[in-house]
Protein backbone atom coordinates (compact mmCIF):
# COMPACT_ATOMS: atom_id res chain seq x y z
CA UNK A 1 0.00 0.00 0.00
CA UNK A 2 3.04 2.61 1.08
CA UNK A 3 5.19 0.87 -1.97
CA UNK A 4 5.45 3.50 -4.94
CA UNK A 5 5.31 2.14 -8.72
CA UNK A 6 7.44 3.70 -10.81
CA UNK A 7 7.36 2.96 -14.53
CA UNK A 8 10.80 4.21 -15.96
CA UNK A 9 11.95 4.79 -19.69
CA UNK A 10 15.82 4.56 -19.45
CA UNK A 11 16.46 6.02 -23.34
CA UNK A 12 19.62 6.88 -24.71
CA UNK A 13 19.25 10.47 -25.06
CA UNK A 14 16.70 10.95 -22.12
CA UNK A 15 15.37 9.44 -18.69
CA UNK A 16 11.45 9.40 -18.15
CA UNK A 17 9.90 8.48 -14.94
CA UNK A 18 6.61 7.41 -13.95
CA UNK A 19 4.84 7.22 -10.58
CA UNK A 20 1.61 5.63 -9.95
CA UNK A 21 -1.20 7.75 -9.07
CA UNK A 22 0.72 10.90 -10.25
CA UNK A 23 1.50 10.59 -13.54
CA UNK A 24 5.13 11.57 -14.77
CA UNK A 25 7.36 13.41 -12.55
CA UNK A 26 10.65 13.56 -13.86
CA UNK A 27 12.22 14.15 -17.70
CA UNK A 28 15.86 14.57 -17.65
CA UNK A 29 18.70 14.19 -20.41
CA UNK A 30 20.44 10.89 -19.39
CA UNK A 31 23.66 12.21 -19.44
CA UNK A 32 26.79 12.07 -16.61
CA UNK A 33 29.33 14.66 -16.07
CA UNK A 34 32.31 12.58 -14.39
CA UNK A 35 35.45 14.29 -12.78
CA UNK A 36 38.49 12.39 -14.47
CA UNK A 37 40.74 13.19 -11.51
CA UNK A 38 38.76 11.21 -8.37
CA UNK A 39 36.67 9.22 -11.20
CA UNK A 40 33.23 11.29 -8.91
CA UNK A 41 30.08 11.86 -10.96
CA UNK A 42 29.50 16.04 -10.73
CA UNK A 43 26.52 16.61 -12.24
CA UNK A 44 23.37 14.15 -13.86
CA UNK A 45 20.85 14.85 -16.67
CA UNK A 46 19.94 18.48 -17.69
CA UNK A 47 23.51 19.99 -15.87
CA UNK A 48 25.22 17.86 -17.09
CA UNK A 49 23.84 17.89 -20.91
CA UNK A 50 24.64 21.47 -20.39
CA UNK A 51 28.28 20.82 -20.75
CA UNK A 52 28.15 18.54 -23.65
CA UNK A 53 31.04 20.52 -25.65
CA UNK A 54 31.59 22.68 -23.48
CA UNK A 55 32.86 21.07 -20.53
CA UNK A 56 37.32 20.82 -19.68
CA UNK A 57 39.73 18.48 -20.21
CA UNK A 58 39.05 17.34 -16.49
CA UNK A 59 35.49 16.11 -16.75
CA UNK A 60 34.50 13.92 -19.29
CA UNK A 61 30.68 14.11 -20.27
CA UNK A 62 29.05 10.82 -20.95
CA UNK A 63 25.92 8.98 -22.48
CA UNK A 64 25.94 6.06 -20.41
CA UNK A 65 23.04 4.11 -23.03
CA UNK A 66 24.00 3.19 -26.19
CA UNK A 67 21.63 2.10 -28.82
CA UNK A 68 18.55 1.59 -25.61
CA UNK A 69 21.28 -0.97 -23.84
CA UNK A 70 24.35 -0.41 -21.15
CA UNK A 71 27.33 1.25 -22.03
CA UNK A 72 28.61 1.76 -19.10
CA UNK A 73 27.15 -0.26 -15.78
CA UNK A 74 28.59 1.95 -13.34
CA UNK A 75 27.84 5.52 -14.76
CA UNK A 76 23.82 3.62 -15.43
CA UNK A 77 23.97 2.79 -12.08
CA UNK A 78 25.05 5.90 -10.06
CA UNK A 79 22.68 7.53 -12.63
CA UNK A 80 19.77 5.57 -12.15
CA UNK A 81 20.53 6.01 -8.18
CA UNK A 82 19.94 9.55 -8.12
CA UNK A 83 16.84 9.56 -10.42
CA UNK A 84 14.98 6.93 -7.71
CA UNK A 85 16.33 9.12 -4.77
CA UNK A 86 15.05 11.96 -6.78
CA UNK A 87 11.20 10.51 -6.02
CA UNK A 88 11.50 8.15 -3.04
CA UNK A 89 14.05 10.03 -1.01
CA UNK A 90 17.13 9.35 1.03
CA UNK A 91 16.70 5.94 2.49
CA UNK A 92 13.01 5.29 2.06
CA UNK A 93 10.94 3.57 4.67
CA UNK A 94 9.44 1.03 1.57
CA UNK A 95 11.68 0.98 -1.52
CA UNK A 96 9.68 0.92 -5.17
CA UNK A 97 8.91 -1.48 -7.16
CA UNK A 98 10.30 -0.59 -10.75
CA UNK A 99 9.54 -1.47 -14.64
CA UNK A 100 12.18 -0.37 -17.10
CA UNK A 101 11.66 -0.77 -20.29
CA UNK A 102 14.64 -2.13 -22.88
CA UNK A 103 14.76 -2.57 -26.37
CA UNK A 104 12.83 -6.07 -27.72
CA UNK A 105 16.27 -7.41 -29.19
CA UNK A 106 18.23 -7.30 -25.73
CA UNK A 107 20.36 -10.00 -24.79
CA UNK A 108 20.07 -11.93 -21.42
CA UNK A 109 23.48 -10.08 -20.61
CA UNK A 110 22.09 -6.56 -21.06
CA UNK A 111 19.08 -6.98 -19.78
CA UNK A 112 20.82 -8.69 -16.39
CA UNK A 113 22.60 -5.13 -16.21
CA UNK A 114 19.58 -2.92 -16.61
CA UNK A 115 17.95 -5.24 -14.13
CA UNK A 116 21.07 -5.47 -11.72
CA UNK A 117 21.57 -1.58 -12.16
CA UNK A 118 17.77 -0.61 -10.85
CA UNK A 119 18.13 -3.16 -7.73
CA UNK A 120 22.24 -1.59 -6.83
CA UNK A 121 20.25 1.60 -6.96
CA UNK A 122 17.57 1.17 -4.41
CA UNK A 123 14.70 -0.85 -6.17
CA UNK A 124 12.60 -3.79 -4.21
CA UNK A 125 12.11 -5.54 -7.28
CA UNK A 126 12.68 -4.68 -10.49
CA UNK A 127 11.14 -6.29 -13.83
CA UNK A 128 11.89 -5.24 -17.98
CA UNK A 129 9.17 -4.74 -20.20
CA UNK A 130 10.20 -4.43 -24.16
CA UNK A 131 9.90 -0.80 -25.39
CA UNK A 132 7.32 -1.39 -27.67
CA UNK A 133 4.93 -2.67 -25.47
CA UNK A 134 5.52 -0.34 -23.33
CA UNK A 135 4.93 2.40 -26.28
CA UNK A 136 1.74 0.92 -27.46
CA UNK A 137 0.18 0.28 -23.23
CA UNK A 138 1.12 4.06 -22.81
CA UNK A 139 -0.10 5.50 -26.09
CA UNK A 140 -3.73 4.03 -25.17
CA UNK A 141 -4.16 1.16 -27.82
CA UNK A 142 -6.15 -1.60 -27.06
CA UNK A 143 -3.26 -4.24 -26.69
CA UNK A 144 -5.54 -6.17 -25.01
CA UNK A 145 -7.81 -7.49 -27.40
CA UNK A 146 -6.73 -9.94 -30.42
CA UNK A 147 -6.61 -6.59 -33.04
CA UNK A 148 -3.45 -5.57 -34.74
CA UNK A 149 -1.91 -2.69 -33.05
CA UNK A 150 1.37 -0.99 -35.21
CA UNK A 151 3.27 0.57 -33.04
CA UNK A 152 6.74 3.00 -34.19
CA UNK A 153 8.69 3.73 -31.33
CA UNK A 154 11.16 6.84 -32.66
CA UNK A 155 14.08 6.94 -29.78
CA UNK A 156 17.43 8.69 -29.68
CA UNK A 157 19.57 5.30 -29.81
CA UNK A 158 17.25 2.96 -32.20
CA UNK A 159 13.59 3.00 -34.14
CA UNK A 160 11.25 -0.24 -33.15
CA UNK A 161 8.60 -1.46 -34.80
CA UNK A 162 6.12 -4.01 -33.48
CA UNK A 163 2.37 -5.43 -33.82
CA UNK A 164 0.91 -5.95 -30.75
CA UNK A 165 -2.36 -8.02 -29.98
CA UNK A 166 -3.66 -9.76 -26.62
CA UNK A 167 -1.04 -8.24 -24.69
CA UNK A 168 2.15 -9.54 -26.51
CA UNK A 169 4.32 -8.87 -29.41
CA UNK A 170 3.48 -10.68 -32.49
CA UNK A 171 5.82 -9.36 -35.13
CA UNK A 172 8.46 -6.73 -34.53
CA UNK A 173 11.86 -5.36 -36.34
CA UNK A 174 14.53 -2.33 -34.87
CA UNK A 175 17.14 -0.76 -37.07
CA UNK A 176 19.64 1.60 -34.90
CA UNK A 177 18.56 4.47 -36.20
CA UNK A 178 17.14 7.67 -34.19
CA UNK A 179 17.37 11.33 -33.01
CA UNK A 180 21.18 10.88 -32.78
CA UNK A 181 21.44 9.54 -36.03
CA UNK A 182 19.42 12.56 -37.80
CA UNK A 183 21.68 14.97 -35.75
CA UNK A 184 24.81 13.63 -37.00
CA UNK A 185 23.59 13.65 -40.90
CA UNK A 186 22.79 17.04 -40.44
CA UNK A 187 26.25 17.77 -38.71
CA UNK A 188 28.05 15.77 -41.78
CA UNK A 189 26.16 18.03 -44.34
CA UNK A 190 26.72 21.26 -42.59
CA UNK A 191 30.64 20.12 -42.55
CA UNK A 192 30.31 19.15 -46.23
CA UNK A 193 28.47 22.02 -47.71
CA UNK A 194 29.78 24.86 -46.14
CA UNK A 195 32.87 23.68 -44.32
CA UNK A 196 31.25 24.32 -41.07
CA UNK A 197 31.77 22.59 -37.53
CA UNK A 198 28.76 22.05 -35.49
CA UNK A 199 28.15 20.41 -32.49
CA UNK A 200 25.56 18.10 -31.27
CA UNK A 201 23.47 20.43 -29.34
CA UNK A 202 23.25 22.80 -32.37
CA UNK A 203 22.60 19.98 -34.85
CA UNK A 204 19.69 18.97 -32.91
CA UNK A 205 18.29 23.04 -32.32
CA UNK A 206 18.40 23.52 -35.91
CA UNK A 207 16.38 19.89 -36.57
CA UNK A 208 13.55 21.05 -34.22
CA UNK A 209 13.43 24.87 -35.26
CA UNK A 210 12.90 24.48 -39.23
CA UNK A 211 13.66 20.01 -40.05
CA UNK A 212 10.68 18.73 -41.56
CA UNK A 213 10.52 15.21 -42.97
CA UNK A 214 8.79 16.86 -46.23
CA UNK A 215 9.80 19.96 -47.55
CA UNK A 216 7.67 22.76 -46.56
CA UNK A 217 5.16 24.98 -47.97
CA UNK A 218 6.53 27.85 -46.71
CA UNK A 219 10.42 27.59 -46.65
CA UNK A 220 11.82 28.34 -43.23
CA UNK A 221 15.51 29.50 -42.37
CA UNK A 222 17.76 29.79 -38.72
CA UNK A 223 21.10 31.15 -38.45
CA UNK A 224 23.55 28.79 -37.62
CA UNK A 225 27.11 29.71 -35.63
CA UNK A 226 30.04 27.29 -35.57
CA UNK A 227 33.70 26.65 -36.50
CA UNK A 228 35.31 27.32 -39.88
CA UNK A 229 37.11 24.13 -40.99
CA UNK A 230 39.40 25.31 -43.31
CA UNK A 231 40.30 29.51 -41.33
CA UNK A 232 39.38 27.75 -37.60
CA UNK A 233 37.31 31.13 -37.08
CA UNK A 234 34.28 31.23 -36.13
CA UNK A 235 31.36 31.44 -38.63
CA UNK A 236 27.88 32.30 -39.28
CA UNK A 237 25.58 30.99 -42.62
CA UNK A 238 22.02 30.77 -43.30
CA UNK A 239 20.21 27.27 -43.44
CA UNK A 240 17.20 26.22 -44.75
CA UNK A 241 14.51 24.23 -44.01
CA UNK A 242 14.71 22.00 -47.60
CA UNK A 243 18.45 21.78 -46.66
CA UNK A 244 17.67 20.25 -43.78
CA UNK A 245 15.06 18.23 -45.33
CA UNK A 246 18.09 16.75 -47.84
CA UNK A 247 20.36 15.87 -44.36
CA UNK A 248 17.72 13.30 -43.28
CA UNK A 249 16.76 11.99 -45.92
CA UNK A 250 19.18 8.85 -45.55
CA UNK A 251 18.30 8.07 -41.85
CA UNK A 252 15.11 8.55 -42.43
CA UNK A 253 14.83 6.26 -45.17
CA UNK A 254 16.00 3.59 -43.09
CA UNK A 255 12.74 3.69 -40.50
CA UNK A 256 10.94 3.59 -43.45
CA UNK A 257 12.56 0.46 -44.56
CA UNK A 258 12.30 -0.95 -41.02
CA UNK A 259 8.67 -0.09 -40.88
CA UNK A 260 8.05 -1.63 -44.48
CA UNK A 261 9.84 -5.11 -43.55
CA UNK A 262 7.58 -4.99 -40.50
CA UNK A 263 4.48 -4.69 -42.43
CA UNK A 264 6.19 -7.65 -44.73
CA UNK A 265 5.83 -10.05 -41.56
CA UNK A 266 3.11 -9.48 -40.20
CA UNK A 267 -0.40 -12.16 -40.55
CA UNK A 268 -2.99 -10.94 -42.66
CA UNK A 269 -5.54 -10.99 -40.20
CA UNK A 270 -3.24 -8.54 -38.52
CA UNK A 271 -2.19 -6.92 -41.32
CA UNK A 272 -6.15 -6.07 -42.19
CA UNK A 273 -6.61 -4.46 -39.12
CA UNK A 274 -3.37 -2.37 -39.41
CA UNK A 275 -4.83 -0.95 -42.78
CA UNK A 276 -8.11 -0.69 -41.11
CA UNK A 277 -6.96 1.61 -38.23
CA UNK A 278 -3.64 2.79 -38.81
CA UNK A 279 -0.18 2.94 -36.82
CA UNK A 280 0.85 4.51 -33.85
CA UNK A 281 3.82 6.67 -33.56
CA UNK A 282 5.95 7.22 -30.61
CA UNK A 283 9.38 8.46 -29.31
CA UNK A 284 11.19 12.19 -29.64
CA UNK A 285 11.40 10.96 -33.26
CA UNK A 286 7.48 11.49 -33.63
CA UNK A 287 7.96 15.16 -33.36
CA UNK A 288 9.55 16.09 -36.34
CA UNK A 289 7.26 17.80 -38.31
CA UNK A 290 5.98 15.53 -41.37
CA UNK A 291 6.99 12.58 -39.73
CA UNK A 292 3.51 10.83 -40.11
CA UNK A 293 2.89 12.33 -43.83
CA UNK A 294 5.51 11.09 -44.68
CA UNK A 295 5.39 7.44 -43.28
CA UNK A 296 2.04 7.53 -44.88
CA UNK A 297 3.09 8.52 -48.27
CA UNK A 298 5.69 5.31 -47.95
CA UNK A 299 3.41 2.89 -46.50
CA UNK A 300 0.08 3.51 -47.44
CA UNK A 301 -0.80 2.91 -43.89
CA UNK A 302 -2.26 5.96 -42.19
CA UNK A 303 -0.23 6.69 -39.68
CA UNK A 304 -0.82 9.15 -36.21
CA UNK A 305 1.01 10.87 -33.69
CA UNK A 306 0.80 9.53 -30.17
CA UNK A 307 -1.05 12.44 -27.59
CA UNK A 308 1.88 12.35 -25.44
CA UNK A 309 5.02 10.42 -27.65
CA UNK A 310 7.88 11.19 -25.45
CA UNK A 311 5.89 9.72 -22.56
CA UNK A 312 4.31 7.15 -24.13
CA UNK A 313 6.95 4.48 -23.39
CA UNK A 314 7.42 5.60 -19.18
CA UNK A 315 3.59 6.03 -18.97
CA UNK A 316 3.47 2.12 -20.43
CA UNK A 317 6.04 0.82 -17.92
CA UNK A 318 4.42 2.51 -15.24
CA UNK A 319 0.49 0.84 -16.12
CA UNK A 320 2.21 -2.27 -16.81
CA UNK A 321 3.59 -2.65 -13.33
CA UNK A 322 0.27 -1.40 -11.98
CA UNK A 323 -1.46 -4.33 -14.15
CA UNK A 324 1.33 -6.74 -13.41
CA UNK A 325 -0.90 -10.23 -12.91
CA UNK A 326 -2.17 -9.70 -16.02
CA UNK A 327 0.97 -8.09 -18.08
CA UNK A 328 3.87 -10.66 -15.97
CA UNK A 329 4.09 -13.15 -19.28
CA UNK A 330 4.75 -10.49 -21.79
CA UNK A 331 7.89 -8.90 -19.98
CA UNK A 332 11.61 -9.61 -20.76
CA UNK A 333 12.98 -12.42 -18.76
CA UNK A 334 16.02 -11.57 -16.74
Amino acid sequence: MFERQIGIDLGTVNVLVYVSGRGIVLREPSVVAISMKDNKIVAVGQEARDMLGRSPESIEVARPMRDGVIADYVVTEAMLRYYIRKIVGRGPMFRPQVMISVPRGVTSVESRAVHDAAMQAGAKAAYLIPEPLAAAYGAGLPIGTPTGNLVVDMGGGTTEVAVVSMNDIVVWSSVRVGGIRTDEAIMAYVRKKYNLIIGEQTAEEIKIAIGSALPLPQEMELEVRGRDQVAGLPKTIMLTSSEITEAMAEPLASIIGVLKQTLEKTPPELAADIIDRGMVLSGGGALLRNIDRLITRETGVPAFVAEQPIACVAIGAGRALENYPIMRRSLTDV
